[in-house]
């Protein structure tokens, strides 16, 4: 059985980590809409919004290239300036997505410096969002008895949500990878 490795990496500095969580946040608002307008446009009301969940990939990014504190409150605040702005999520939906995406954040950020396949942590990210989400909403239905809340939901949406899954697990890494290497790529030029 393999152990698991970390890689020394140095950490970011504060204000690019703060850079980091704002671009996210912006990017958590901004993003959705535009698959919002997709949907308005072609007659499919928000199914591309719902089926594509666009909200979640500025999050975990964030969270791989900046670390876990900035993918945590990304995770936490992109949701409530998206609601403020926008609407969506709903106030009902407001403190899942809260939870969901401050878990990708999170554990996007702690295998930050795990060596693994991208495309292995991008997964274990997405499955530990859907968890705190699961939880959040064993919460809400059987902590404060609402009903339309269903504590396994999260699971019973993963067919309509597919092409998003799909699209993050394919983007994610790659975007990812490509934005380390033109890191590196710039360290050595400035050597």
């Amino acid at each position: 059985m393999a152990a698991i490795s970390i890689q020394k990496r140095e950490p970011l500095s504060i204000p690019v980590q703060a850079g980091a969580t704002i671009l996210a946040i912006v990017a958590a608002v901004v993003v959705p809409q535009i698959f919002h307008w997709i949907g308005k446009v072609s007659g499919a009301g928000t199914a591309p919004g719902i089926a594509f969940s666009p909200m979640h990939l500025p999050i975990i990014i964030v969270g791989f290239l900046a670390g876990p504190i900035a993918g945590a409150l990304s995770g936490l605040l992109g949701p409530v300036a998206s609601h403020f702005l926008s609407g969506m999520p709903g106030g009902v939906q407001l403190p899942l997505m809260m939870a969901e995406l401050f878990g990708y954040g999170l554990a996007a950020g702690l295998l930050r410096s795990v060596k693994a396949p991208l495309l292995a942590k991008t997964l274990a990210a997405m499955v530990f969002g859907r968890v705190l989400r699961m939880l959040a909403c064993m919460v809400a239905f059987y902590g404060f008895g609402l009903e339309k809340i269903a504590p396994l939901g999260i699971w019973k949406s993963i067919p309509q949500c597919l092409p998003g899954i799909i699209l993050q697990l394919v983007l994610i890494p790659l975007i990812v990878f490509r934005v380390e290497n033109a890191d590196k790529a710039l360290l050595m030029q400035s050597s």
